[in-house]
């Protein structure tokens, strides 16, 4: 199902002699100048060979330099690209540098305009300091995620459907500096992984159920360096993990433990980093079946895990000076007379049990399975991501992450989200959410015993702080709504799956590595 991502290139030459098929450059709005348009940096040289006329041409076409407007003009051989794309980045900044999201937004958005293109090259804003390489970085993931398309199943050829563009440069003051060229090999690392998770996402439920797609990642996985463990349903039941086998027993497409190791090479008591994603490749709610409406998108409930796998494909190639663990917990939530059931008394991997009142909240049970074997694995951090509730998008949207756990590491989450475009807010788990969980019959219950569902993006959290080791930093990162994207492309998000928050994961993952 995969379509390979454009070529990416940094060049020196003057943007206006350029032999492509379209360049793009940036477009600043100025609300003060009555709605005039100005050049961004980098399209100096553009802007002379249109002899004063560029930003009057555009302003009459409709121009205004608002964040993420795309225009497009022919240039008649005033440059030697034929197509002309003004992408707006919004008011010209009173720094040096323009905000990196902008950026990455607007790159995005230009690229995919230009499909059917087969080479575009980009003359954005580049500031000369030290700001220089996260904006350059932007720019690079921009271009190459908004372009994403999932291949599809469609048997016949679609009218007007045009190819993503196949080749990128990026124009660069000096082409052969290594630092640049360096972030040109991890945005290519980057966007692989978040097109993987895109990809996994997007397929088809019937054709990724937890063999499949247990085995999808293994194979990924080969000749990376990483060491694969795949643990089936009878290891699973003999390994004692009760929430993974009972959400996974009602399917006759048993579930799955992945686990993807990196050690680094030549660095004594590396920090360890454990990362768990939930795999629940179809959720129907189990005997608390969902409603019909919409539950197509419930193929999407394994995002967290697909981030996971493709965070670790990408650390193997990246090489940090930390160890990282994934654990996938996969599984697929069907009713059926093998199924699990509300009343239930479900003994989980650290012995606790746990009282189900809900079959629908499957996923916090096999994600405490994960975490616990991450905990007695051993690790220093622990940071777990899954499609949980939909309470996160009650209280949070479709764009903002929720994040629980201890309050430093939650921090930590959040600048490193802010950083790279991937938003989370932390959310407190508060002590009475906790006592509305108690059992009378085990050690807790999977949701609130009143069935209330009151704070339920904070149960989830409650619930799964039972399974972390003392000792361990840790946040849960709920990204049931970021995760997955219904309406029209947008930015460097397209239709579907979004890759939230593998850019996040890998940023922490940095974050450990440089500070520990």
């Amino acid at each position: 199902m995969t379509q390979s991502a454009p070529s990416l290139s940094l060049v020196d030459t003057d943007p206006a002699e350029l032999a492509v098929d379209a360049i793009v450059i940036g477009l600043h709005s100025q609300p003060d100048e009555g709605g005039a348009v100005l050049p961004a940096a980098g399209a100096e040289s553009i802007a002379a060979a249109f002899d004063g006329k560029l930003t009057a041409t555009l302003a009459l076409l409709g121009a205004t330099g608002a964040p993420g407007e795309v225009t497009k003009l022919a240039t008649l051989g005033t440059v030697s690209a034929p197509l002309l794309v003004a992408v707006g980045l919004g008011d010209e900044p009173s720094g040096a540098a323009p905000d990196p999201e902008t950026l990455r937004r607007g790159t995005g958005a230009a690229v995919r305009a230009l499909a059917g293109s087969a080479t575009v090259a980009l003359a954005l804003p580049l500031p000369d300091n030290a700001e220089a390489p996260g904006v350059l970085r932007a720019i690079l993931e921009g271009a190459l995620l908004g372009g994403y398309r999932f291949a599809g199943y469609k048997t016949k050829p679609q009218p007007g459907r045009r190819e993503p563009v196949a080749a990128l440069q990026v124009y660069v003051p000096d082409a052969a500096d290594a630092a640049a060229q360096a972030e040109v090999e991890r945005a290519a690392i980057v966007a692989r992984a978040v097109r993987q998770t895109r990809d996994w996402v997007n397929q088809a439920p019937n054709e990724l159920r937890p063999p499949q797609f247990a085995d999808a990642v293994a194979a990924a996985a080969q000749g990376t360096g990483l060491s694969v463990e795949v643990l089936d349903f009878e290891a699973l039941k003999a390994g004692g993990y009760g929430g993974i086998v009972a959400v996974g027993q009602g399917s006759e497409a048993p579930p799955r433990l992945v686990k993807l190791s990196y050690t680094p090479e030549g660095v004594t008591d590396p920090k360890r980093v454990a990362l768990v994603g939930k795999g629940i490749t179809f959720d129907t709610g189990g005997i608390s079946i969902k409603p019909a409406a919409g539950m197509w998108e419930m193929k999407s409930d394994m995002a967290g895990a697909a981030a996971v796998g493709a965070v670790l494909l990408a650390v193997a190639a990246l090489k940090p000076n930390v160890a990282v663990t994934g654990y996938l917990a996969i599984a697929e939530n069907m009713p059926s007379g093998t199924a699990y059931r509300p009343g239930d008394v479900i003994t989980m991997f650290n012995g606790k049990r746990v009282e189900v009142l809900n079959t629908d909240a499957e996923g916090r049970m096999v994600l405490a399975d994960a975490i616990a074997r991450a905990c007695a694995d051993g690790t220093d951090y622990l940071f777990e991501t899954s499609t949980l509730t939909g309470g996160q998008v009650v209280s949070l949207g479709k764009k903002i992450s929720g994040v629980m756990g201890d309050a430093d590491t939650c921090e930590r989450v959040r600048a490193a989200g802010t950083a790279v475009g991937e938003p989370a807010w932390p959310m407190p788990l508060p002590d009475d959410v906790r006592k509305g969980m108690e059992s009378d019959v085990a050690d807790i219950c999977q949701t609130n015993a009143s069935m209330d569902r009151a704070g339920h993006m904070l149960q989830g959290g409650v619930f799964l702080r039972e399974f972390v080791a003392d000792g361990v930093a840790w946040a849960h990162l709920d990204i049931a709504g970021p995760s997955f994207h219904t309406g029209e492309a947008t930015g460097y998000w397209t239709k579907g799956g979004t890759g939230v928050p593998v850019r996040t994961l890998l940023a922490l993952v940095d974050d450990i590595a440089a500070n520990g």
